[in-house]
Order: structure tokens, then sequence, then C-alpha cells
């Protein structure tokens, strides 16, 4: 089996302003939809959710970042198994975030 990133895009501006109902139920099928990849012994990782601040560096030129103004922008990954890059596609079909109008970018994962 090989690891497979799954990087989770939106516009955080959206899922801002969803209701604490919408929260908790968005929050459950998420762990709905991780949960069945776990039950496949396919979750390597849960990941994380990323805060919307951070920096940027470019050689020795630090700005602030990630730039939320762009339509999309990351807000979390995880890990999984899969035996290709076509059954990790398969898998992030199902996403949550899909629902919100968000993406999944899939990156198989390389040993160093």
């Amino acid at each position: 089996m090989k690891e497979f990133l799954l990087i989770y895009r939106a516009d955080q501006n959206s899922v801002a302003q969803r209701s604490p109902e919408e929260m908790q139920a968005s929050t459950q099928q998420w762990m709905d939809w991780l949960g069945g990849i776990a039950a496949q012994n396919q979750l390597t990782s849960n990941g994380h959710r990323l805060v919307n601040e951070g920096k940027v560096v470019k050689g020795s030129v630090v700005t602030d970042g990630p730039f939320t103004e762009l339509k999309e922008a990351v807000g979390g990954y995880s890990i999984i198994k899969a035996a290709s890059l076509e059954e990790a596609t398969e898998i992030s079909k199902g996403c949550p975030i899909h629902k919100v109008g968000g993406s999944v970018e899939i990156r198989q994962l390389d040993k160093m």
C-alpha cells in the first residue's frame, strides 16, 4: 500500500458563516467519513485542521500568509493508505468538503 496526503481546500469565509448546528452536523460527517476509512484500515493519520493565519518564507523574505483572500485556502489534511492514485481518488470523492464547494488534492507521499 502507498500513502497519500489528502489536502482539503475550501472558501474559508463560507465555512466560517455556518451556524453551530451546521458545524456540528459537518463535524459528524467528517467523523463518519474518516471512521469509514479507518474501518478499512486505510487511515494513517486523521491529520489536523489548519488555522487561517501564518507566515510565508521565501528566501530571506517573510510575509503574512496564507492569503485568505484567495478563493480556496488549505483548511486541513489527512493521510491515507491506498493501492493506487486511482483508489485514493475514489476514497476522496466521499469527503464532506465537497458539500461546501471545496476540493481535495491527492498527493502520493514519497519516502526520503
